[in-house]
């Protein structure tokens, strides 16, 4: 009877401690924005229900903080067990991140472009839930471009008359200020990827033949800039009074001060938030330089794995549910206002009818995706592009530096953040 009982207890004691085992608990760290965050929990709540065995706790940080956090957190192992990162910063944090299982997705069924952005080497460190681009395609006003007497949706099959559209769009104060930009493309972002797609429509590139230097002062990124210097000469934006410090374009837009804006579509979910009545709009293709419109785009926003997880086989499951089942991509990037990293969910056309009956601005952006090039990995991709490129730029745009000298410069700085 003894043994019987002490056998009883144990199984007892068996059972308890696997159903303890059982019961397991994730964090999730993301940066603080509305949308990206309910949307991002309507995926826990739904993972949760298929798995009532886990449970996902998010926490949200400021985003300056958040990189702070990551900063200091990640080198101590105490990041949470699921990260949500900006593909463009995955490299970085390759070492602190655990590799995906091997075979647990086909990557291929990722637009390259994001999908590179979580490679790192021969691994994957994460899976992209959005298309970052900031490039490929213009906001427009229909109202600005109707009152111009202008045909809308425009159709610009050379730069030319692109320009001319812009000019007529473009307005003057009684003392001679400009009041509204023909064409905002003076942001920090607009001006770093409209250089960066410049120089690959004209055939060039910006790295050198193994990706361990800068190649900026090339006659491919001298016709990029002196291009945008020729539309500032055009007269069509004034650099000083819009840029990113002033008059920012997404705020800019939102406020009639610009007929049309060269700025990703995840700007729209913040006029709309500001601006609910506002008009008609859209985004119209861009001319191209080259045969293709070729661009180059960060990796955005997706979800990577710690290595110090104590339960990475359950995050990465998360992950796999997140960011490759179609109907829960579709509803972040419909609930976030992003663009889909996932080919099917612009591949076919349930799904990108879907799409666009939420987001339908952007229909003219999907053909663009296939163009996009993944900007490689860089030592420090925030301090060359809003440290180095849009600065330089922009004192090029303001008449401070010649084409010539800011090229000079670029490379030179740029090439320094190797060291």
């Amino acid at each position: 009877m003894k043994k019987l009982t002490g056998l009883l207890l144990a199984l007892l004691v068996l059972s308890f401690g696997v159903s303890a085992q059982d019961e397991i608990t994730l964090r999730l760290w993301a940066h603080q924005e509305g949308a990206f965050n309910a949307a991002t929990q309507a995926l826990i709540d739904a993972y949760m229900a298929e798995n009532p065995n886990v449970t996902i706790e998010m926490e949200t940080f400021e985003y300056d903080l958040y990189i702070q956090t990551l900063q200091t957190a990640m080198p101590a192992g105490d990041e949470a067990d699921i990260l949500g990162l900006f593909g463009s910063w995955v490299c970085s944090y390759s070492e602190r991140l655990a590799p995906m299982p091997d075979g647990l997705v086909d990557t291929s069924v990722f637009f390259e472009a994001p999908m590179d952005g979580y490679t790192c080497g021969d691994a994957v460190y994460g899976l992209p839930q959005e298309f970052n681009l900031e490039y490929g395609a213009v906001l427009t006003n229909q109202a600005m471009f109707e009152a111009a007497g202008l045909a809308y949706p425009p159709t610009w099959e050379t730069w030319d008359a692109f320009l001319s559209d812009a000019q007529a769009l473009t307005q003057t104060g009684e003392d001679g200020a400009m009041t509204v930009t023909g064409y905002h493309f003076t942001n920090a972002d607009a001006i770093t990827f409209a250089f960066l797609a410049g120089i690959l429509q004209n055939g060039g590139s910006y790295w050198n033949e193994d990706m361990s230097a800068f190649t900026f002062n090339t006659p491919e990124a001298q016709a990029s800039l002196q291009h945008m210097v020729n539309m500032v000469e055009a007269g069509i934006v004034d650099p000083v009074l819009f840029n990113d410090s002033a008059n920012w374009g997404g705020s800019a837009f939102f406020t009639d001060q610009a007929s049309m804006v060269l700025i990703g579509p995840w700007a729209v979910q913040y006029g709309l938030a500001d601006f609910p009545d506002f008009g008609e709009f859209d985004y119209v293709a861009l001319p191209s330089f080259g045969e293709e419109p070729v661009f180059a785009a960060d990796s955005g926003w997706g979800l990577s794995v710690s290595q110090n997880s104590s339960n990475a086989d359950v995050a990465w499951d998360f992950v796999q549910f997140a960011t490759t089942n179609a109907e829960n991509a579709l509803q972040w990037n419909i609930g976030s206002g992003t663009i889909p990293a996932l080919r099917e969910l612009v591949e076919n056309e349930d799904y990108t009818s879907q799409l666009l009956s939420e987001l339908p601005w952007l229909e003219a952006v999907l053909p663009e995706l296939e163009y996009g090039q993944y900007i490689g990995e860089m030592p420090d991709r925030d301090l060359v592009f809003y440290d180095i490129i849009y600065p330089t730029i922009l004192d090029t745009l303001q008449g401070m530096l010649s084409v010539e000298d800011a090229l000079i410069y670029i490379e030179e700085d740029a090439n320094a953040s190797f060291e």
